[in-house]
């Protein structure tokens, strides 16, 4: 709660700015009218500034009602004019505060008549959205079995990421799922009816809130003058990750008065898959004439080490706002660059330096391990299992309960396990045309054999089952004639017998296929199956959250893991930052897209921001990638710009121990 004492007031009851803010904070705060772009870099007191703003502009006699306050959660805004209202009064309260989306529903709840919805609109969720457009799907009956069409959620989030990313859908198709470029013409027919079925049914889908209230503003002048003049002062948060459409309603808005204060960074524009496009923070001074620029450098999070190694990781960013981050704290240890003997050796430092800090007394929930993609953590998950170290993962799947890892484990399973009904059950009904009753006669054919998996090659089965388990016999016969050791080889042959099944369920199978070859690396490590196989089964973690690390529901000591994306705001006392290894961080996709490297740069720069006392980066060395065929040996390219003398540069080999 924030509480200001006496020596914080001014004579007059007023604020002490000066005071309570620092040199940057305090322009910023007390800025008068015209464009403001604040750069905010991480940890450089970027809601104190917005909420400070806020008190500022009431305590100096603007009305709360002609101050729009826009975020990207009604959290953060609710929050901010909380803070306002300790600091001053209630008054904060009545500012006009939410979401972009939440803004434009009540503005077009005002104004639906105009754009076509005179008895008004009603909105439907995502769950709805997928369902209008499976049932226009089923319209056009199913693609030849060579080109099927996109699941319902895959076309719905081809749709929104073009409206988003204000790109053609070709383009997106084109980029994000090429293997369905050969039913783009369908798929556009697909979203044009979809389009116009909403209008017939008075619907508005998330995405369409911002493109009808963008449509309002530029379409209907008399409503656009009318905002504008309701609305004196606009601030808007997180600018750096607005796309396109949110840009444009903000300008709208502004004009003619320009009194718009946006605060962002352009170096934590991590978003672009969700439309988020950085550069609108860098055309903000071409698009508002007259912009202030000011720089918030001094960061209360990190010691300067860690600062320094930051400030070099963004030096060579292609475009950006140049800063530098300072604190006034002393003291810190040089980060640490760890090469690894390969994977489990990047995992086995990562779990023997978190029992020594653990030792020390640091909490387990003080440490994070960040990441670029999900699977980048699967092999630390089965080190910290066998450790022992409690941990919630964070943004992405859980390893070991993932749909496609547990088919394959279960096609190993049956192999050693030849009374794992649960496993026959998941095998025999991935093959087409075997249902539940047909899956149990065949495992009680199977299991009265007694001759294990390879009972199926004996079994008696009816007739018309029989062309259906011709491959999967096929996979049995070939992985029974592989000595025991070979365990990696016997993962070799479930993915190519798994690689069709997986196509024809998943539409994001090329990701999921990249998830199955991390197994496999995995399982190389392994002499014996049932060993690789228990170790699978290892008590799973019960905690784990989708989108964002929800905080305040971890009440017990874990170990926190995460994808970088997710843990965009959050700090820790201490960060490992795994896999900053050439072609996994940044990954050979986005070694082929300039802007796509540039926002790879900018994600290793937030992880790194995350931590506070000590940062660690790792990268395992002579890894095999088999997309590629190649060994990958060298560090992340991005660390070349930090100079040697600012980390402390390690090798770890557990064999040397």
């Amino acid at each position: 709660m924030i509480e200001l004492g006496t020596n914080q007031r001014l004579p007059d009851g007023g604020i002490d700015y000066r005071r309570m803010l620092n040199p940057a904070q305090y322009e910023a705060v007390t800025f008068g009218k015209g464009p403001l772009l604040v750069i905010a870099g991480a940890g450089s007191g970027k809601t104190r500034t917005l909420t400070y703003r806020v008190a500022r502009l009431v305590e100096a006699g603007v009305a709360p009602q002609t101050i729009l306050l826009l975020s990207f959660t009604r959290k953060a805004s609710q929050e901010m004019l909380r803070r306002a209202s300790l600091l001053l009064d209630q008054r904060c309260q009545e500012v006009a505060g939410g979401t972009f989306h939440s803004f434009a529903n009540a503005i077009l709840r005002r104004y639906a008549g105009k754009i076509g919805f005179p008895q008004g609109f009603t909105i439907i969720d995502r769950a709805d959205s997928e369902d209008l457009i499976n049932l226009i799907r089923k319209e056009f009956g199913s693609a030849d079995e060579g080109h099927p069409l996109p699941r319902k959620a895959t076309l719905a989030s081809l749709f929104s990421r073009a409206v988003n990313k204000n790109e053609s859908l070709e383009d997106i198709i084109y980029e994000e799922y090429p293997h369905f470029s050969a039913q783009k013409d369908l798929i556009r027919q697909i979203w044009q009816l979809y389009g116009t079925r909403k209008q017939e049914h008075h619907f508005l889908d998330y995405d369409d809130l911002l493109v009808c209230l963008h449509r309002l503003l530029k379409e209907h002048e008399e409503v656009r003058e009318r905002l504008a003049l309701q609305y004196e002062y606009i601030m808007v948060d997180e600018y750096q990750d607005t796309n396109r459409i949110q840009a444009d309603i903000v300008s709208l808005l502004a004009s003619p008065r320009n009194n718009v204060m946006v605060v962002g960074d352009d170096a934590q524009s991590i978003y672009a898959f969700r439309g988020a496009n950085y550069k609108n923070i860098i055309d903000f001074p071409n698009r508002f004439a007259g912009t202030r620029i000011i720089k918030l450098e001094e960061n209360y999070r990190s010691l300067q080490p860690i600062l320094d190694v930051t400030n070099a990781l963004i030096a060579p960013a292609a475009e950006k706002y140049s800063k530098c981050l300072f604190t006034q704290r002393g003291g810190g240890s040089l980060p640490a660059l760890v090469a690894t003997a390969g994977e489990n050796a990047q995992s086995r430092f990562i779990v023997r330096e978190i029992a020594r800090m653990r030792s020390q007394g640091l909490p387990l929930q003080r440490i994070a391990v960040l990441f670029r993609a999900s699977f980048h953590s699967f092999d630390l998950e089965l080190e910290l299992n066998r450790a022992g170290f409690p941990f919630v993962k964070v943004g992405g799947f859980k390893f070991s309960e993932s749909a496609h890892i547990k088919d394959v484990i279960a096609h190993l399973k049956i192999m050693i396990a030849p009374r794992d009904r649960l496993s026959w059950y998941r095998v025999l009904q991935l093959v087409k045309k075997i249902g539940p009753q047909s899956a149990q006669r065949i495992f009680e054919a199977v299991l009265a054999e007694g001759k294990g998996a390879t009972g199926l090659l004996t079994a008696k089965l009816k007739s018309k089952s029989k062309p259906e388990l011709e491959r999967l016999k096929e996979l049995i016969a070939a992985m029974d004639a592989l000595p025991p050791h070979a365990v990696a080889q016997q993962g070799a042959l479930v993915l190519k017998y798994y690689l069709p099944i997986l196509q024809e369920q998943y539409d994001d199978h090329p990701r999921r296929a990249r998830d199955i070859e991390q197994l496999l690396a995995i399982m190389e490590r392994y002499e014996r199956l049932d060993d690789f196989l228990s170790d699978m089964t290892l008590e799973p973690p019960n905690t784990s959250f989708g989108e964002g690390l929800a905080a305040d529901a971890i009440t017990e000591d874990r170990l926190t893991l995460s994808t970088i994306h997710s843990a965009k705001g959050l700090e820790w006392d201490t960060v490992f930052i795994i896999w900053a290894l050439d072609g996994r961080f940044p990954s050979y996709q986005s070694m082929e897209k300039p802007d796509a490297l540039e926002e790879e740069r900018r994600l290793i720069y937030v992880a790194a921001t995350r931590a506070q006392h000590h940062l660690f980066i790792t990268y395992p060395q002579e890894i095999y990638d088999r997309a590629t065929q190649s060994v990958l040996y060298e560090p992340s390219r991005f660390l070349e710009a930090v100079p040697q003398d600012l980390m402390d540069c390690r090798f770890f080999d557990p064999r040397n121990m």
